[in-house]
């Protein structure tokens, strides 16, 4: 049964827009066309559908809104279903904290007004009732179709074209013709456009036992995105393996690969690696933005003391810097942008990597490859034939590399470079670990950094509020530990900002909205070299850091949440409340 606004049709009857004889006839007409009594009306071009939005706006006492394609918020529609707004007509268009905007063509329908309000408690927002035409709610709907069923009728296609006997009993051998169809190219495409328009990091293709699970790696955290029926699984792998130029009849060994495509106007380059497992094949492709690269020092984290440090020894002709940190902490990010604020055409940077991230101009970059016998140590040989300037190596691993770092350094060049350590302050015993000698630390390295990545709270839906008594503790005693010329600038009493629980627009309801490093800059200086000659003691290190006036990496971070860029929960999970 079609529900009929029985006061829109007295309205309707009042102004003289038909006779109740034509009203008895469109609503026989709405009920056999299973359609709504408005649409009908639209349709006998009694009124016009803007006429008709403007006239239930004042009678339902709610405003009208008219929609632009580009108003309608990714992260609203994931609020409702699209088959639930198809149903009650009624749909999302817009998100602001916890505001859901909501579009709806038939105010009277009280089994559409019952669902808004489950789907209020359902997802704790509050929603904002606005009259639309029959338009505007096509356009919607079509926006719904661009987010979620682009890719479910990419595979429905994908896995009906599979599920052909032809394609059934392919052979390895005519997999590549069979991943050149139209519906695998499609759905490759859209899971590495979605992926992309979602800031995804990394996009992992796992499959299990009975499917195939698609997870996105964005602002450091994984979360599924797609499961996948398993008959694709070969169809995909090989798609992407042909893209990357690796061995389409290899699955028995790990390849690493490459390419890259433009998505919207923007250049975007994809390293590809492939694991065997124990039900097929996994593949991680990352996403390489160049855009990413090209960050500045502040918008990385870096500043007061900090930043000064790095700005003066990136200047200096010769000597290291090293960045220490765990895997996915950002270092290389802060080595691109080293190299880019000190490239020029008077320099010869050379960098050694595995693999090459980011292509920066103007920089002569080399790929390191270990099956040929082209490590860092022998590429750290020949490239110093090559008259550098400046050389950045993607790691020191072992005691080959680090000696020939340590020397580059001493014979007047610029050496950046990475190590795994915990601190700053590791940095050191490690040297000397990979057979540094001693008395050769201090003249080489100039400043020993780490560093970690924290998630930037959103700055359109952070929420502001007092520390609780533990969090206020915990900001005091760090801020007690600090250089007194940091302290003089803090307020005695905090306020910080917490994750909104329901995101916004801005952040695609994610409350999170890119990374920011926390740092610690320790300056080789004459008291540092005491300390390494008298026998490293890391206790005596740690003064030392403490007297130049040295910042923890979790002093730096509870700057920033006071600052407002990160939540003090993040900080805590990071990094250590002390020496980390």
């Amino acid at each position: 049964m079609v529900k009929i606004p029985q006061t829109l049709v007295e309205e309707l009857l009042k102004r003289k827009f038909f006779d109740k004889g034509t009203a008895d006839g469109l609503v026989q007409k709405a009920k056999e066309a299973n359609k709504d009594f408005t649409q009908v009306i639209i349709e006998s071009g009694l009124i016009s559908d803007s006429d008709l939005a403007v006239l239930k706006s004042e009678l339902y006492r709610l405003p009208s809104v008219a929609i632009t394609d580009d108003q309608v918020k990714p992260d609203a529609l994931k609020t409702i279903p699209e088959n639930t707004a198809e149903f009650y007509k009624f749909v999302p268009f817009d998100r602001e904290g916890n505001i859901l905007r909501v579009g709806v063509l038939n105010p009277e329908d009280n089994d559409a007004l019952e669902a808004l309000k489950f789907i209020a408690q359902d997802q704790r927002v509050s929603i904002e009732k606005y009259i639309i035409d029959f338009e505007d709610y096509s356009i919607i709907l079509k926006k719904y179709r661009t987010l979620i069923s682009e890719v479910r009728e990419a595979l429905d296609e994908l896995s009906q074209e599979l599920e052909k006997e032809e394609v059934k009993k392919a052979s390895i051998s005519q997999l590549p013709q069979i991943s050149e169809q139209a519906p695998i190219i499609k759905a490759v495409a859209v899971i590495i456009k979605h992926a992309v328009e979602s800031r995804a990091s990394d996009i992992h293709i796992e499959p299990q036992e009975k499917e195939i699970r698609v997870r996105f790696r964005t602002d450091g955290e994984m979360h599924v995105s797609l499961i996948l029926p398993k008959t694709i699984h070969s169809a995909i792998i090989t798609r992407i393996k042909i893209l990357s130029d690796l061995k389409i009849d290899e699955s028995r060994v790990p390849q690493d690969g490459r390419f890259g495509t433009v998505i919207g106007d923007k250049r975007i380059d994809f390293r590809v690696s492939t694991l065997p497992t124990r039900y097929g094949e996994k593949v991680v492709l990352r996403i390489l933005d160049s855009t990413f690269g090209l960050v500045d020092l502040v918008a990385l984290g870096l500043d007061g003391r900090n930043l000064k440090l790095v700005e003066k020894y990136i200047e200096k002709p010769f000597g290291s810097i090293l960045i220490t940190g765990p895997t996915g902490s950002g270092k290389t990010t802060t080595l691109y942008a080293i190299l880019r604020k000190i490239n020029s055409e008077d320099v010869n940077i050379i960098t050694l990597e595995d693999p090459i991230e980011i292509i920066l101009p103007g920089i002569n970059q080399s790929q390191i490859q270990e099956e040929i016998g082209y490590t860092f140590a022998s590429g750290l040989r020949h490239i110093l034939r090559q008259d550098p300037d400046i050389i950045m190596v993607g790691e020191i691993r072992d005691s080959e590399t680090a000696n020939l770092a340590t020397h580059a350094s001493l014979t007047g060049h610029l050496v950046f470079s990475t190590l795994h350590t915990n601190d700053s302050i590791g940095v050191i015993p490690r040297l000397v670990d990979l057979g540094v000698e001693k008395y050769l630390i201090t003249p080489t390295l100039n400043l020993a950094m780490a560093q970690r990545l924290l998630r930037r709270l959103c700055s359109s839906c952070k929420i502001k509020a007092k520390a609780d008594t533990a969090e206020d503790r915990i900001i005091k005693e760090a801020i007690d530990a600090m250089p007194e010329e940091v302290k003089k600038g803090l307020p005695k009493s905090f306020d910080i900002y917490k994750a909104s629980e329901t995101g916004c627009s801005e952040c695609k309801g994610k409350a999170f909205k890119g990374r920011v490093a926390i740092f610690e800059v320790l300056e080789i200086n004459d008291g540092v070299e005491k300390v390494i000659l008298s026998g490293i003691s890391e206790s005596a290190l740690r003064e030392e850091a403490k007297r130049q006036g040295m910042l923890t990496m979790f002093q730096d971070g509870i700057l920033k949440v006071l600052g407002g860029m990160v939540s003090l929960e993040e900080l805590l999970e990071v990094a250590e409340v002390g020496n980390a």
